[in-house]
């Protein structure tokens, strides 16, 4: 009785129009400051695209990430609540895509990850921009997976990461440590350094691009929890990878991330 009621739609445009208004307020009464947008500005201004790439537990404030006069389209799973997720995005002017983003020689039940690839890879032709969670929707917390990297691998635009923190704020007890912000906190939106991927990126560039996203991610998520005094969080167990071969070895034993 319960389930059926938390999918009805009354409950959720009630759980959409709260979750807007909240992330409205939070803003609104917080003293917000953007940290190394100079990186994403030329880009902006020049009409470059670029895949905009955070953790899934730092979503709440993104929408105010974004330049509202350049078109942004979030990646949004089709997995659990997504649907709710895309109608917040949508209060805030941001579009979505719906699906996983399919990683390259992927063996697995497709999700409607090769859809939306595609449908993001034309954004990106068409000069708009795209958003990324590396590590969503299930996880390991902070933990980048092939997604983004066989994006930008294909579309030649680069990944920027951006991530947040706040002086007041719960972190939830989810596989992704969720963000809550308080209202009335002090807050921070830091922007991480472009990553390029070469359009011949083999098994192996690939993986250090991989790992490359998730240093800069977690590096400018550690940082913006030190400027708001807040402890770090700690990355999920990351998933067995083989090992990246020394140079001038095989590459046969690289395998793509899951």
């Amino acid at each position: 009785m319960a389930a059926s009621f938390t999918k009805s739609a009354w409950f959720q445009g009630l759980a959409v129009w709260a979750g807007t208004q909240y992330i409205r307020l939070c803003h609104a009464t917080g003293r917000w400051e953007s940290v190394n947008e100079e990186v994403a500005k030329p880009f902006w201004d020049q009409g470059k695209p670029f895949i905009g790439t955070f953790w899934h537990g730092r979503l709440l404030m993104m929408p105010y990430g974004w330049r509202t006069d350049h078109p942004m389209h979030v990646l949004i799973s089709r997995h659990g609540d997504g649907e709710l997720i895309a109608r917040v995005m949508d209060n805030f002017g941001l579009k979505t895509v719906r699906g996983s983003s399919a990683a390259e020689n992927k063996k697995r039940k497709d999700r409607g990850g090769v859809a939306a690839t595609r449908a993001m890879v034309k954004t990106l032709d068409s000069r708009e921009y795209v958003s990324i969670t590396p590590d969503g929707p299930k996880g390991p917390r902070m933990r980048a997976k092939d997604g983004a990297i066989a994006l930008a691998k294909m579309s030649g635009a680069p990944m920027l990461s951006v991530s947040s923190s706040a002086s007041s704020r719960k972190l939830l007890k989810s596989w992704d440590r969720f963000m809550l912000v308080w209202p009335f906190s002090r807050g921070v939106i830091v922007w991480g350094n472009p990553i390029y991927v070469p359009h011949d990126a083999d098994d192996t560039m690939m993986e250090q691009k991989r790992l490359e996203l998730e240093a800069e991610l977690n590096r400018i998520t550690d940082e913006a929890d030190h400027m708001m005094g807040q402890l770090t969080v700690e990355p999920g167990k990351a998933r067995f990878k083989k090992s990246i071969p020394a140079a001038g070895a095989e590459d046969d034993d690289v395998s793509h991330a899951s």
